[in-house]
């Protein structure tokens, strides 16, 4: 079997694992069943080990990184949310919240693997390895970014079930306030940390890649104003003390910037970004 029929199997494959991924953290949530709480997290690990696995292969078997199509991107972006989770479950002990989240990358790796295709003519620069590093870095750091923000919307429908003395589902299965809080700071950190690494490559390297890279490029811009965001929402949560509904609104306002970069100024402003 050579490299790029084992591509081709790891297509079909990875979304089969997430799916089941999917259901064995839903039946966790929904049933809380002992099989489905003692495999969830080592399937978790696997799934993100051997997507990471796919995403080299596939990278080897092309001679490019999957950065070069919308449907390359998507599987870049599920891998992202599931290393994203993967932290952020390992770092805090709170697996409750899987289901709501690998959801998200389950759906990203169907379409995905549904559509994407096995392109070797492309331009020169999408060859580049530190490209592909830097649009990877960039997309784990809005990832851990809109991570954040699911936690800080998680926190206030908590909230405000707790408030309307509303004890369902949600409030008996979700963590309390105070770790939904924590998940959702560990996400922002996480996303500010790779944010700040794609800027650093990108303010140093794309010039010197690109002719036309210019500094007033939008999509550097907007980058840049969700760096100094999130860089004032975490001074502030460490110097002034700020936590609770206070933070939890700061990260919904920085993924709604998030939102605008990675559509509008795509779709519309994309300057040297756009690799035709």
């Amino acid at each position: 079997m050579d490299l790029i029929n084992v591509v081709d199997f790891f297509a079909v494959a990875i979304p089969l694992l997430y799916a089941g991924l999917v259901g064995l953290y839903a039946i966790s949530f929904f049933g809380d069943k002992p099989f489905a709480n003692r495999l969830k997290s080592p399937a978790l690990i696997a799934t993100a080990v051997l997507h990471l696995v796919y995403i080299g292969l596939r990278t080897a078997a092309f001679d490019h990184p999957p950065i070069t199509t919308v449907f390359e991107i998507m599987t870049l972006l599920a891998a992202c949310i599931a290393l994203g989770y993967t932290y952020i479950e390992l770092r805090t002990g709170a697996t409750n919240t899987g289901f709501f989240i690998l959801l998200l990358a389950l759906v990203f790796q169907v379409v995905s693997s549904l559509y994407i295709k096995d392109l070797t003519d492309i331009a020169p620069i999408l060859r580049s390895r530190l490209l592909g590093f830097h649009v990877s870095t960039a997309l784990l750091g809005y990832t851990g970014i809109s991570l954040s923000a699911v936690y800080g919307f998680l926190y206030l429908m908590l909230y405000h079930d707790i408030k309307s003395s509303r004890f369902g589902l949600i409030y008996h299965r979700l963590p309390n306030l105070e770790m939904l809080e924590k998940m959702s700071y560990k996400a922002a950190v996480l996303g500010f940390f790779m944010l700040t690494v794609a800027i650093i490559v990108g303010l140093f390297w794309l010039p010197r890649a690109f002719e036309s890279f210019s500094y007033w490029d939008p999509k550097l811009i907007g980058s840049l104003v969700i760096w100094v965001l999130y860089a004032v929402g975490l001074s502030a949560k460490r110097k002034l003390g700020w936590q609770g509904r206070k933070t939890m609104i700061v990260s919904l306002v920085g993924f709604g910037f998030v939102f605008l970069s990675m559509t509008v100024v795509n779709l519309y402003m994309s300057g040297f970004h756009s690799f035709e």
